[in-house]
């Protein structure tokens, strides 16, 4: 890779990263809000170093030229080309070499495995991966832990008689952690994406929660019924009421709690879609 590729590779790079973080809100489906300033400050480093090599590179051969004819500036270039010795620039440097230390290979240019930096670049511009969803969210069979017990016992007392919107994470934690049982006879309003289950009179709506990254999600699941399922991967509002477990046998946080859906409505997939 030339020292002009590699300009152009940084320059495009750190433009991908400030147009997702800068000027869209595509960041949010790969980062927590937090990240954004730090996404910003690094896609503009990348992007100025980019500028500065294709600048040094367009440079390169003026500089080049005037250390090769010094003496032009003063009308002496003629003369003194007659007395240059011919064989001057075969001792110099050898054959095929790049430079004057005669190794026989050119450093100017990086090594091909730095065209893999292009690969983010194409994947924002041409694929933008969405925000994980129903895919992810079925094949993650690791149920979150219950919430510490600080949080439980933090859990403001519900109030009101209509629906409550909640988050699907406090929801879980609620329904598996609170001794106090605040979720009993109260109805909540959930917002998540439809996943499939393998029973036929349930479907779970769900929300990725990150620790970080995309790398790190986990699957926040709720277990609806009394509703008929909308398509996967849909955002839908469920408003319903907890259904309390039969048997307390089974450990906290091995299956998704469960609601008794009364209303199901679709919605436009929020600007955050993680938890």
């Amino acid at each position: 890779m030339s020292r002009l590729s590699q300009g152009l590779v940084l320059l495009l790079l750190g433009g991908a990263v400030l147009r997702i973080s800068a000027f869209t809100t595509e960041y949010l489906n790969y980062v927590k809000p937090g990240f954004r300033p730090f996404l910003i400050a690094a896609g503009a480093v990348v992007f100025a170093l980019g500028v500065a090599t294709l600048v040094q590179e367009w440079r390169r051969p003026q500089d080049a030229a005037r250390e090769r004819w010094p003496a032009a500036a003063d009308g002496y270039g003629g003369h003194a080309e007659a007395h240059q010795d011919p064989h001057a620039g075969a001792h110099a440097a050898g054959p095929g070499d790049g430079h004057a230390g005669g190794h026989g290979h050119d450093h100017s240019r990086g090594p091909r495995v730095a065209w893999l930096m292009c690969l983010p670049v194409f994947a924002i511009f041409l694929i933008a991966p969405p925000a994980l969803g129903s895919f992810a969210a079925a094949r993650d069979d690791v149920a979150p832990p219950p919430p510490p017990r600080e949080v439980v016992e933090g859990y403001e007392p519900l109030r009101g008689d209509g629906p409550i919107a909640m988050p699907i994470g406090e929801f879980v934690g609620r329904a598996w952690g609170d001794p106090k049982r605040s979720l009993t006879g109260k109805q909540v309003r959930l917002t998540g994406f439809v996943v499939r289950s393998k029973k036929s009179d349930t479907w779970y709506v769900a929300r990725m929660q990150l620790n970080c990254c995309a790398a790190d999600a986990i699957a926040l699941k709720v277990a609806v019924r009394g509703a008929p399922a909308p398509p996967e991967n849909t955002w839908v509002e469920v408003t319903g009421t907890w259904i309390p477990p039969k048997s307390d046998r089974l450990p906290l946080g091995t299956v998704p709690p469960q609601l008794r859906a009364t209303d199901v409505t679709k919605v436009p997939r929020p600007v955050e879609p993680y938890e």
